[in-house]
């Protein structure tokens, strides 16, 4: 894990190393994703039943059998235990509690003319979930990309999920049902992509397409754009955190290891005024080490993407984390609210060393589909607003069209374009 002083020279190229890492790229698997796209929108389910084979590693007994029956959904939930039946629900309805508060409403006004201008809110008809399936299984997306759909009132949700060696994880199942799931199909990759965007005759095409997953549904996702919308390209997951030395260090130990046991390529990085602290945290990182289970990837990501920073002061580490941009920034001091204000470009701000990203990622509320790879410049998380569409509404009273028509004919005759200026005119004559 590197050790870098803003205060060295070299530390500008350094720290833009850092800024640079993590931006999804694509173009190894450009070609072969092209080409499962294109089998896909040519032959439909025989391609999807192909690339289950050769990808998955199972064979289904025919289209009909990519798609996972809602009893089986339903008895998903009776099959988990206990303990996890009741943190989904109890996950499930933060999250939709949270996302309630999200719904925007249609509004229209009257101006004195008698003129009525305003914007319709409405919900789409139908989204595609994209639920990783392959080194894990993740309920908790599902929970996050479903729930703030439903709460949008999307009318139908399909998810689609792959199941390597055709097994499926009651968990997912659960929570597909808990959230709200319409149908669900075993069908992962690009495949599963090309299948939301373009349909087959088994599955139905979608207006939007959510969900992460790897390098070849990031490049899927980003070939079918304009055919339907998508949330975002996700790249690596990364945490930031800015500490004053207040929280415990095996606390900030725990918050970076758990952001590297993603994969390889995750980011963990850690800014502080205090060199005797960030001493102490890479202390405590070593001791706890080999007692992770997935110490080898935490290992790799940390040798390849991890850094503590060593800053002037607070309010430069502030700085510093907003030029990273990262998907996720805990603010582990005594006063984060008067850190805040110093903040200007996170997917999600974890206040307090008592809010450490693992509590977001799974029941907080906040959605955990975030903005990576300094997105979270331009982008925010997903949310209830990313499922419903805005439309414009004119309508112009005779007055105001009266009004409104001399300026409009003036400015499209500027532009050169005098059959909207006529347009605009004949509203002028008396009909």
């Amino acid at each position: 894990m590197r050790r870098l002083d803003s205060r060295a020279a070299g530390f500008e190229a350094a720290f833009a190393s850092l800024q640079a890492a993590g931006a999804p790229d694509d173009i190894e698997v450009q070609a072969p994703v092209q080409a499962i796209l294109s089998a896909v929108r040519e032959h439909g389910d025989e391609a999807l039943l192909d690339c289950t084979r050769r990808f998955d590693g199972w064979t289904p007994a025919g289209a009909g059998a990519l798609e996972i029956p809602r009893a089986q959904l339903e008895a998903a939930v009776v099959t988990i235990t206990p303990a996890q039946r009741d943190a989904l629900l109890a996950a499930a309805e933060r999250v939709r509690a949270y996302h309630r508060h999200q719904r925007q409403e249609s509004w229209q006004y009257s101006e004195a003319d008698g003129s009525v201008l305003g914007q319709r809110v409405t919900p789409l008809d139908r989204v595609g979930v994209y639920v990783p399936g392959g080194k894990a299984a993740y309920p908790s997306s599902v929970l996050m990309n479903v729930i703030p759909a439903k709460v949008a009132g999307v009318a139908e949700i399909i998810m689609v999920s792959p199941t390597p060696g055709g097994i499926e994880n009651p968990l997912v199942l659960a929570a597909a049902h808990v959230a709200g799931v319409d149908r669900a199909f075993r069908i992962g990759g690009a495949q599963a992509v090309a299948a939301l965007a373009y349909g087959t005759a088994t599955v139905p095409a979608v207006d939007k397409i959510v969900g992460p997953g790897n390098r070849y549904v990031a490049a899927a996702k980003r070939q079918v754009f304009g055919t339907v919308g998508i949330d975002m390209i996700a790249g690596p997951s990364e945490v930031v955190i800015v500490a004053d030395g207040s929280a415990p260090a095996d606390w900030l130990a725990h918050d970076l290891f758990a952001q590297a046991e993603h994969d390889e390529q995750a980011r963990s990085i850690l800014l502080c005024p205090d060199a005797a602290y960030l001493d102490r945290v890479a202390e405590r990182m070593a001791a706890l080490l080999p007692s992770l289970e997935r110490r080898v990837i935490v290992e790799a990501a940390l040798h390849r993407h991890g850094a503590l920073i060593l800053t002037r002061d607070l309010t430069e580490a502030a700085a510093l984390a907003s030029a990273l941009a990262p998907e996720h920034l805990e603010l582990a001091v005594a006063d984060p609210q008067a850190l805040l204000p110093h903040i200007r470009h996170a997917g999600a701000i974890f206040l307090g060393a008592h809010s450490p990203e693992a509590i977001g990622d799974y029941c907080a509320g906040p959605n955990h589909v975030l903005p990576t790879a300094r997105t979270a410049r331009f982008s925010s998380p997903l949310g209830v607003y990313d499922f419903q569409k805005r439309s414009s509404l004119i309508g112009l009273s005779a007055a105001g069209a009266a009004a409104l028509a001399p300026l409009a004919a003036e400015l499209a005759r500027g532009e050169g374009l005098s059959a909207h200026a006529r347009s605009a005119e004949c509203r002028l004559e008396r009909p």
